[in-house]
């Protein structure tokens, strides 16, 4: 078998997107819970502030590792997505921890370094045209 690494779609980005979405919801509901389990209410103050930085570094550890062990997500796996960067085929550690504070910070503007990829001339997300990275569809050829 041979991997045949094209442009995705824009259906397919969109659909990866909200699966991810989803990933992260269940993955900040049990992160919450850990977190109020051990530390009590933080609806208020600085235990809020505390949670939001947890649950922020707990979902970027989930994308940090799943980038660098096969530069896929559960979601990307499923949509047959992966992450490259440049010529090489993983991002290394800083670069995948760069990949998501620039993503985040993208998303906390309103969405718009995701927004960004209709724009770009290469379909590219804000974060991946800064890091020269790219998401690819693979599909795999019998051969």
């Amino acid at each position: 078998m041979t991997n045949l690494h094209t442009k995705p779609g824009w259906l397919r980005l969109a659909a990866c997107l909200v699966y991810d979405g989803l990933v992260v919801l269940a993955l900040s509901f049990a992160l919450a819970l850990g977190f109020i389990s051990l530390f009590g209410d933080a609806s208020h103050g600085l235990k809020r502030c505390a949670l939001q930085l947890f649950l922020w570094l707990g979902n970027g550890l989930y994308f940090v590792w799943c980038w660098r062990k096969s530069g896929q997500t559960l979601a990307m796996q499923t949509w047959q997505l992966r992450l490259s960067y440049g010529q090489v085929d993983l991002l290394n550690w800083p670069q995948a921890f760069i990949r998501y504070a620039l993503a985040s910070l993208g998303l906390g503007a309103f969405g718009l370094g995701f927004v960004w990829a209709v724009f770009d001339r290469d379909g590219l997300f804000l974060h991946d045209r800064l890091l020269n990275s790219r998401i690819t569809y693979v599909s795999r050829v019998a051969t």
